[in-house]
């Protein structure tokens, strides 16, 4: 098994990694709206949050060699079932048309009181780059 991180990012205070890997398979840990280089949490809403938490995706998967096009399945925690509708936005506008299948999963309450987190499996298709 590989262990992902982000080239650059600040050390992870919890004890797991970015994402693990398992021959063509990613799995990316959950997502908060933290800066991985500055450590900085995202505290401009859901539409900040939301967009934060796409641009981490983005990095772990950068630091995987794999892109967006590559995510097989996400699953989405939102601690306000009525912020879904600006969550799916964003979401479709990150994805186009790329459509992973997806769970959403409202909760009451998240990690630092933030209103989203994100989770994702890749399946990086190492003929494809070949």
């Amino acid at each position: 098994m590989k262990f992902i991180s982000i080239k650059g990012a600040k050390s992870n205070p919890g004890h797991y990694s970015a994402a693990t890997q398992q021959g063509n398979f990613l799995f990316i840990s959950g997502q908060l709206p933290v800066n991985p280089f500055t450590g900085e949490r995202s505290r401009g809403g859901i539409n900040a949050e939301t967009k934060q938490v796409l641009s981490n995706l983005d990095n772990v998967l950068e630091a995987a060699g794999a892109n967006r096009e590559d995510i097989m399945k996400v699953t989405i925690y939102i601690s306000d079932i009525s912020l879904w509708d600006t969550v799916n936005t964003l979401y479709k506008e990150y994805f186009g048309d790329h459509k992973p299948a997806r769970a959403v999963v409202p909760t009451n309450q998240l990690h630092y009181g933030f209103s989203v987190e994100l989770e994702a499996i890749a399946y990086i298709d190492k003929e494809k780059e070949d």
